[in-house]
């Protein structure tokens, strides 16, 4: 019998991020907004574990030295998993943050990503529309539930098309548009599909995750407006494990090693 979590049990995460050597880069900037490229293996917040001190924010308003200035008014209006790479935007005061808060509550940004799934995809392109729970008996997982049942699941979309399927071993390169901002979302939606992203430690098969040695999910698009003036932006960050929508070659051959 599955253990269960009683309503006054405290649930503790122990989880401690390892180092992280790789340097957050800023990508642009201008008095309202920066656009940065998260390293994979970087929170986005500092955890409540004092050894979780490092993040984006942490590096953002401390400045990494020799290499970023500090940004003391800095805000995140949106976080990235911790394994997750890619474009994040961040508000430099406190009027464009509430611009960009705003934004995304009323789902006005949109938001692509790149991810490396294991298996061939089926379909070229689709929907997966799941709705999407608290795991009780097994913190921070979420599972796939239906929005009416008892476990209070909220719905769940994500757009997806495939770009490239790889042989030895079956992969499947694939760009997703999630249209709703669960927790884990594009993760736990491609392990439901039958097809887990790769380096996926949470959402995996038997062999999904020890196929990559980090999770191969990358934010590699962002549209909003801007917080001053209104101007439409299309921001994009090259994706460390494609170009030009097929895995890079180097990639490729780490794979294979």
């Amino acid at each position: 019998m599955a253990d269960t979590v009683s309503p006054t049990q405290t649930i503790v995460d122990d989880f401690v991020a390892p180092v992280c050597n790789d340097l957050l880069v800023i990508l642009y900037q201008d008095d309202d907004i920066l656009l940065i490229n998260k390293p994979s293996g970087l929170l986005s917040l500092s955890g409540k574990n004092p050894l979780n001190w490092d993040s984006v924010h942490y590096r953002l308003v401390h400045g990494q030295e020799g290499v970023t200035p500090a940004f003391s008014e800095a805000k995140l209006p949106h976080r990235l998993d911790f394994g997750t790479s890619g474009i994040m935007v961040v508000g430099l005061n406190v009027a464009s943050t509430k611009h960009l808060n705003k934004q995304f509550q009323v789902r006005t940004i949109q938001k692509c990503y790149v991810a490396l799934l294991e298996g061939w995809v089926t379909d070229d392109q689709g929907w997966i529309t799941a709705a999407i729970a608290k795991d009780k008996n097994y913190f921070p997982r979420v599972i796939i539930c239906a929005a009416s049942s008892k476990n209070k699941g909220k719905a769940g979309i994500s757009e997806y098309r495939v770009l490239q399927r790889l042989e030895q071993p079956h992969r499947s390169l694939v760009e997703f548009t999630p249209h709703t901002g669960r927790t884990h979302q594009l993760r736990v939606h491609s392990q439901a599909i039958g097809h887990p992203i790769l380096g996926c430690d949470l959402y995996k098969s038997d062999c999904s995750e020890g196929m990559a040695d980090r999770l191969l999910l990358h934010a590699s698009d962002l549209t909003f407006e801007h917080p001053t003036g209104g101007r439409g932006l299309h921001a994009h960050c090259p994706c460390p494990f494609s170009e030009n929508g097929e895995v890079t070659e180097f990639f490729l051959k780490a794979a294979h090693l």
